[in-house]
């Protein structure tokens, strides 16, 4: 048999991630097995096992094609955007999150990560979550550390208390529009909420 491109077997990899979404979504984790993922997907279970050692390395593979990573979104909005205001930067980095989250896929894998997966072999959610978190948290951090600087934050409040008050803020939003995506726009709800506490936490 002809050995496959490098573009027919990442074309492969998308095709049994997108199958791993759907079942997983349908079912939950723990409850699905490899085989009725690569039958999703029209595949072999040599395949799956082709592309991924297990079930933890396929599920990490489908977080981290809807990761957001805090300074890549900073870049994504351009320096021109917010010239030297870091809570600028942190607004607008913020509204391109929820664009993102707004995406089918996005809402469909998180609400597998939060509310469709269990404690399972070597896939531990809270785990997976806690390091989400902490990331982001980390990079709030220095840019609220950056506005500090620049006097831009209130002096009664530090740069790390800060951070965790918006990420409470966000984790509390993420989680109420998970539970019901229907129920509300997480582009204009979480919108309001970050521009509002970000007026809040602003220096004089």
């Amino acid at each position: 048999m002809a050995r496959k491109t490098k573009a027919e077997a990442e074309a492969t990899r998308e095709a049994l991630l997108d199958a791993a979404e759907a079942v997983f979504y349908a079912k939950g984790v723990a409850r699905t097995s490899l085989e009725e993922i690569a039958r999703q997907a029209g595949m072999t279970r040599g395949a799956l096992y082709w592309h991924f050692k297990n079930k933890g390395d396929l599920f990490t593979a489908l977080l981290d094609r809807v990761r957001l990573p805090f300074q890549e979104l900073v870049e994504e909005v351009g320096t021109e955007s917010h010239g030297d205001s870091p809570l600028e930067a942190i607004r607008l980095a913020c509204h391109k999150g929820f664009v993102r989250l707004a995406r089918p896929r996005y809402q469909r894998v998180y609400s597998i990560l939060v509310h469709r997966c269990e404690f399972f072999g070597d896939i531990d959610p809270i785990a997976m979550q806690n390091s989400m978190v902490d990331e982001s948290c980390g990079a709030l951090e220095e840019y609220f550390q950056c506005a500090a600087a620049r006097g831009q934050l209130r002096e009664d409040i530090t740069p790390a208390l800060a951070a965790q008050l918006l990420q409470a803020a966000l984790g509390g939003l993420f989680h109420d529009w998970l539970r019901n995506p229907e129920e509300f726009s997480i582009e204009a709800r979480g919108g309001e909420l970050v521009d509002t506490l970000l007026r809040l936490l602003k220096g004089a």
